[in-house]
């Protein structure tokens, strides 16, 4: 099952999200190697800087999805203001269809 985690940063948080940026990213490496990741990237603000992030990841049920999204070096950085973790649909343009 797929799942969508709209993850909103906390205003002012730019230094953390780029001072973690490296082990998110090799996180992110990781979940694609053993093919959990699906779409991974940021939310853009006014300025073109990072303000969030979109993943869409399979995991086998909501609980799965909330311990990945937990995983995440940005979330253990206490980058997120907030973290939507929602069942998600890819009907279009799924190269998995």
């Amino acid at each position: 099952m797929l799942f969508a985690f709209l993850c909103t940063d906390k205003p002012g948080h730019l230094n953390v999200r780029m001072d973690t940026r490296p082990a998110h990213v090799e996180w992110l490496n990781a979940l694609n190697t053993a093919g959990a990741l699906k779409i991974a990237g940021p939310f853009l603000d006014p300025d073109g800087k990072p303000c969030g992030s979109l993943m869409i990841v399979s995991a086998e049920n909501i609980e799965a999805a909330r311990t990945i999204s937990e995983a995440d070096p940005y979330a253990k950085a206490g980058l997120f203001d907030k973290v939507e973790i929602k069942p998600y649909n890819w009907v279009f343009n799924n190269p998995e269809a």
